[in-house]
């Protein structure tokens, strides 16, 4: 498990326990972003995916998905889509752990695909299925969202939202940021959510993914944990 590290520097008090903002705007917005994507960029669409889907059947001959279960709103448990970027059957001994950037497990098709952050894109289906929103809190595994619970007091408020591909955490966090810092870029959006933020954050996320620093040494990385996929 990847070393963790809390920052005093963003400890301000958390949010109460108060009742969902209002996300009408989002399923909507989602769906308007996806559909003048895939109109205006088929072409890089089917182009991405099939070069992405080529060269990890060519690493190892392994499934080219990865599916994972996630706590949804409400708790709610999805199976959760990306790219498969570790070795077939990475946590076969270990269990759930979080991955370290230099992570052994990780193909070398798959460190270029979590560098560009491109291991994502299948999560467009669980954008599409509701499970997730374009912006959001990273969904969390079950089995750490329950030990986090239990760690980190309220925690259990990421559940107030539907999680999304992009985030707070994501976008001003970094690779091994301590999971109580990720809670208050949480708690700081869940809060103050919007559509024209939820449009900067998306046009963050992908500026950031794009110039590939998210997990570049010395760089600005994704505050997620890594998974076995």
């Amino acid at each position: 498990m990847a070393e963790l590290h809390y920052d005093d520097s963003i400890a301000a008090p958390l949010a109460g326990e108060a009742a969902p903002r209002w996300d009408g705007y989002k399923r909507p917005m989602d769906l308007a972003i996806l559909g003048a994507s895939f109109v205006f960029a088929f072409p890089v669409w089917v182009l991405l995916w099939g070069v992405i889907s080529l060269a990890i059947r060519l690493t190892d001959r392994g499934p080219v998905f990865y599916a994972q279960e996630r706590m949804g709103k409400g708790g709610r448990v999805f199976r959760m889509f990306k790219f498969r970027t570790m070795v077939v059957n990475a946590e076969g001994s270990t269990g759930p752990v979080w991955a370290s950037s230099g992570d052994g497990r990780v193909t070398w098709v798959g460190r270029v695909l979590r560098r560009t952050h491109l291991d994502e894109l299948p999560q467009v289906f669980n954008v599409l299925r509701g499970d997730m929103s374009l912006v959001g809190p990273r969904p969390e595994r079950p089995e750490l969202t329950d030990k986090f619970c239990q760690e980190i007091p309220h925690f259990r408020q990421r559940l107030r939202v539907r999680p999304g591909i992009a985030g707070l955490a994501q976008v001003r966090g970094r690779y091994d940021t301590h999971p109580r810092n990720k809670l208050r870029y949480d708690i700081v959006y869940i809060e103050n959510f919007c559509a024209w933020m939820d449009v900067k954050l998306f046009v963050q996320s992908v500026w950031v993914a794009s110039t590939s620093i998210w997990e570049s040494p010395g760089g600005k990385a994704a505050g997620r944990p890594r998974d076995g996929g």
